[in-house]
């Protein structure tokens, strides 16, 4: 067998140092990462608008633990994917059928209270008060999010980089709706799912478009 010689002493130092990453270590730096950045969108909002003002008539509603389970089960689908997609070569099927069947549940609710109301009331029930600053409100909110989720990411080894930043995306959108929610007092389910929805998707859409670039080795 051959001598390597000098090669060999250059790949041994190479390697003398490294050091076994904790079980967990990426996790923890994604989840420490988001909280951060949603702690800064969350006193945005209450410092710009405070908690709703009728929280308390609303907590026992259905209205309001179905809005917020909808961007609960969004964001957690999105971290859940960037978990998997921080990984080379890794894939998200379980997150992203998680969020497509969110999407649908949520949309076959927003079907059925329409259907179950006159349609001189559709409009009130797909516009409400809000619908011409909520999801500019939601994507301004969530930008801080998708920054410190797109740089959390490029620390890590993806290799599916638009796939990554959807997810990035996907994260940042859910996030900052379910920061948003405890100041707006929208809550029909047509509402919901056009305004947060279109919301989430532009913001799932811009991770996937800034990926390629951001988390690119």
């Amino acid at each position: 067998m051959s001598d390597l010689g000098p090669s060999s002493g250059f790949i041994d130092s190479l390697v003398s140092d490294l050091k076994p990453i904790r079980p967990g270590a990426m996790r923890r730096q994604v989840l420490t990462a988001l909280g951060i950045c949603v702690f800064v969108s969350l006193a945005v909002v209450l410092w710009l608008w405070g908690v709703r003002p009728d929280i308390a008539a609303a907590l026992p509603t259905m209205a309001f633990w179905t809005k917020e389970a909808f961007v609960i089960v969004l964001a957690l689908a999105g971290i859940g994917a960037m978990f998997r997609l921080a990984q080379p070569d890794g894939v998200a099927r379980a997150p992203a059928t998680l969020a497509f069947g969110a999407a649908a549940i949520m949309a076959l609710l927003a079907v059925m209270q329409l259907a179950s109301n006159p349609p001189n009331l559709w409009r009130h029930l797909v516009m409400g008060r809000t619908a011409e600053v909520c999801p500019w409100l939601i994507m301004l909110l969530a930008l801080p999010i998708l920054a410190g989720a797109l740089l959390v990411m490029r620390r890590m080894a993806p290799t599916r980089l638009t796939t990554a930043g959807a997810a990035a995306g996907l994260t940042a959108g859910g996030l900052s709706a379910l920061v948003y929610s405890m100041s707006c007092d929208e809550s029909t389910m047509p509402f919901i799912f056009v305004w947060y929805g279109l919301a989430i998707l532009a913001m799932t859409l811009l991770g996937a478009g800034l990926g390629r670039r951001v988390m690119r080795w």
